[in-house]
C-alpha cells in the first residue's frame, strides 16, 4: 500500500498535469542528438497513450540510436484515453483495479513493412506479445520503489514533471546522479534548492528562450485559454532545465555599455548596482551587479560568476531588493570574471 506521502504527491501531480506539445519537444531535443545516442531514456511522468515525449522517442528511436526507452505514468491519468490519445483506436488496459503501467522498448522495427517507422509500428509493438507494456504494482509515483528501480537503469531522464512536485523531482534526479532534460515553471529558478544547483553549475537552462513562454495541452474539464486544431491550450511560464551540455553556455555575451553611477544606481539595501536589462550589463564594472532572472538565458560560467540571489530571507520570498524605496522583482547577483 502506498504511504501517505506518496498518495499526497500523486494527488498534487494530477492537479497540475500539463501536456507538452510535440513541436516544443522537437525544437528542444534536436540539439541533443549526439548526447542521446546509445542511451537509456526514461520518461517517468508519461502515459504512452497520451505523452508526446513518448511519441517523440518512440518514432525517433532508430534515428536517435537509443539503447532503450522506458515510460511510466501515474494511476490514474486525469485524461486517460481522451482527446490526447496518440492512437486512433487506443484502448485502455482492461484492469479495473490497477491502471498505472510502464513500457520498455529496446527496438522499433517496421512491423507493417511500409518502409517507415511511425505510430502505426509503435501501436503494433505495444499490442504485441513482446512484454513491452506491463502493469505496475503501485500507482506510478516517480518516488515509488519500482519507479526508482527503473530510474537506476536510466542514463537520461526527459519529461515534463508536475510543477507542484518540481523540487522533489529534481532532488531525486540529483540523488541518483542522473542526466536530465525537463520542463519546469520559470519561477522555479528562484527556489532556494534549485538556485543552489544553478549557482554551482549543476543545472542550467536549455536552448528555448526564457522569455518565450509555453502553451501546454490540457484535458477535458480543465481550464484553458484557447483551442487550436482541437487541442485545448493553457499558457504557462515554462522553460527547460537540464544538466546536459549546451553550446549556448559557451557563448560570450557581448558587452558594450560603460558604467556610470547615474545609469546604474546602487540598491537601498544591497551592495550591488541595478542592471534592469541583461543587454545593459556594463563592460567595465568589476563589482556586484543585480540582473533579472532572464540573465540565465545568456549565462556563460566562463564569463560570469553567480554569487547568489539578492536575499534568501523567507519574508522576502517573491520580491527583490529595494531601489529608491521601491521593491523590485528578484535579482541574481553576478560579477564579471576578469
Amino acid at each position: 500500500m502506498a504511504d501517505n506521502k506518496s498518495l499526497i504527491a500523486a494527488g498534487k501531480a494530477k492537479k497540475d498535469e500539463f501536456y507538452t506539445q510535440l513541436s516544443d519537444i522537437e525544437n528542444e531535443l534536436r540539439h541533443y542528438k549526439e548526447q542521446l545516442r546509445g542511451k537509456i531514456i526514461f520518461c517517468n511522468c508519461d502515459d504512452p497513450y497520451e505523452s508526446n515525449f513518448f511519441r517523440y522517442f518512440a518514432i525517433n528511436f532508430n534515428y536517435l540510436g537509443l539503447k532503450k526507452l522506458i515510460a511510466t505514468c501515474y494511476d490514474p491519468s486525469p485524461i486517460a484515453y481522451t482527446q490526447l490519445s496518440l492512437f486512433d483506436d487506443g484502448e485502455p488496459i482492461k484492469n479495473k483495479n490497477r491502471h498505472a503501467y510502464k513500457i520498455e522498448i529496446t527496438e522499433v522495427p517496421d512491423l507493417n513493412q511500409d518502409g517507415a517507422i511511425d505510430l502505426a509500428d509503435v501501436e503494433t509493438l505495444l499490442k504485441s506479445k513482446n512484454n513491452t507494456l506491463a502493469l505496475l504494482n503501485g500507482d506510478g509515483d516517480f518516488r515509488s520503489a519500482e519507479c526508482v528501480e527503473l530510474l537506476k537503469q536510466a542514463d537520461i531522464v526527459v519529461t515534463n514533471p508536475p510543477f507542484s512536485l518540481f523540487r522533489e523531482y529534481v532532488a531525486q534526479l540529483v540523488e541518483y546522479d542522473k542526466k536530465f532534460l525537463i520542463i519546469g515553471n520559470k519561477n522555479a529558478i528562484t527556489y532556494k534548492d534549485i538556485f543552489h544547483l544553478i549557482k554551482d553549475n549543476k543545472l542550467w537552462l536549455g536552448y528555448r528562450n526564457i522569455n518565450s513562454d509555453m502553451w501546454f495541452m490540457v484535458g477535458d474539464g480543465m481550464k484553458y485559454e484557447k483551442e487550436v486544431d482541437g487541442m485545448k491550450l493553457k499558457h504557462i511560464m515554462g522553460c527547460w532545465f537540464t544538466n546536459l551540455e549546451t553550446t549556448k553556455r559557451k557563448e560570450d555575451l557581448i558587452l558594450y555599455k560603460k558604467y556610470t553611477p547615474e545609469e546604474y544606481p546602487k540598491y537601498d539595501n544591497y551592495d550591488a548596482i541595478e542592471v534592469s536589462k541583461v543587454s545593459d550589463i556594463p563592460c567595465d564594472y568589476d563589482g556586484l551587479m543585480g540582473v533579472p532572472i532572464t540573465f540565465l538565458d545568456k549565462y556563460n560560467p566562463d564569463q560570469f560568476e553567480i554569487l547568489g540571489l539578492d536575499d534568501h530571507r523567507v519574508e522576502w520570498r517573491g520580491r527583490g531588493p529595494d531601489l529608491n524605496g521601491k521593491a523590485l522583482y528578484r535579482r541574481i547577483i553576478i560579477r564579471r570574471k576578469i
